[in-house]
């Protein structure tokens, strides 16, 4: 941050604000995409409204709104089971589990479960549609490498996602992008192989024929818009993270040494896919550099974040 010192209150403020304008656009993408859609099934010439294409807007918004709500329901213990992360006790790891206490009692969060990721990569992420059943898995590499201060920089970390909804709002960013990509995937396919036409063959013309063309430019530009708004997303989120978790722990040195370490050793794992890599601390598919591209890009890149956190006053 180009500022010496951060207001973590405004930070947090402005980021959830932030985050609705994205979900608002992803909802206008979607929209969009639907009433084109059901414009040139309807026939009817773009200077009109077509009553078909306001009905398809509506039914997107309405099927992003309820598959969210499923994956809202389910998909924190989808994520947890495809992980293989294994709920401990503080016996099972004792420093482990007082650095997490540590952290409730500075977040003023709930206890969230915490579980452990058999393997010696370098990894972790949090998950939780709220924090009351919240959970924070870590990997027995993290666990074997890390020093307590590293530890509790990573722990702040995931605590943040968990205080400032992260979770929940990346749930919901997904659903919607991958609504708008299955949907942009199926007029493609009908334009292709000419299934997609018109309700009424005589109200075909110059103006039904520029509505498709803006339906195809929409259809393929549509996912990439989207695409780009959830790593923009994904991005700020963990700016925000990496910053609240020093406001938990008054130790910036920590998680910088950390992300360091974190960065070096990143690596693939069993448990990781494309579906699931924007949760973790560092991306374990894919090594962020300043030449990676925003479409690709789910986490900002480690030196800007270490350059950040050491301008945090």
């Amino acid at each position: 941050m180009p500022e010496a010192t951060t207001n973590f209150v405004a930070a947090q403020a402005t980021n959830r604000w932030n985050t609705l304008i994205l979900l608002g656009i992803l909802t206008a993408i979607a929209a969009l995409l639907g009433y084109l859609a059901g414009a040139v099934i309807d026939g009817g010439d773009w200077h009109f409204v077509s009553g078909l294409g306001v009905a398809a807007a509506i039914a997107m918004a309405a099927i992003s709104i309820v598959w969210s709500m499923i994956s809202l329901a389910f998909g924190a213990r989808m994520v947890l089971s495809m992980a293989d992360a294994k709920e401990i006790t503080k016996a099972d790891a004792p420093q482990l589990y007082n650095i997490v206490e540590e952290m409730t009692i500075a977040s003023g969060l709930p206890m969230p479960k915490i579980l452990v990721m058999e393997t010696d990569a370098l990894n972790a992420f949090a998950t939780g549609t709220t924090p009351s059943n919240s959970a924070i898995a870590v990997t027995r590499g993290l666990l074997d490498t890390l020093s307590r201060d590293e530890l509790q920089g990573v722990v702040g970390h995931e605590m943040s996602h968990v205080a400032n909804l992260d979770t929940r709002y990346m749930t919901v960013v997904g659903v919607t992008v991958g609504l708008i990509a299955l949907v942009s995937d199926m007029i493609m396919r009908s334009l292709q192989w000419g299934s997609f036409r018109n309700r009424d063959s005589d109200k075909k013309g110059s103006g039904s024929g520029f509505l498709i063309i803006i339906l195809i430019v929409v259809a393929v530009l549509a996912p990439l818009a989207a695409r780009a708004v959830q790593m923009a997303v994904s991005r700020q989120r963990e700016y925000l993270a990496d910053a609240t978790s020093v406001q938990f722990t008054r130790n910036p040195s920590g998680l910088i040494s950390a992300l360091a370490k974190l960065e070096a050793a990143a690596k693939p794992f069993p448990g990781v896919s494309n579906a699931t890599q924007h949760l973790f601390i560092v991306n374990p598919m894919q090594r962020i550099t300043e030449k990676t591209t925003a479409l690709m890009a789910t986490h900002p890149e480690i030196g800007d974040r270490i350059a950040r956190l050491r301008n945090l006053g």
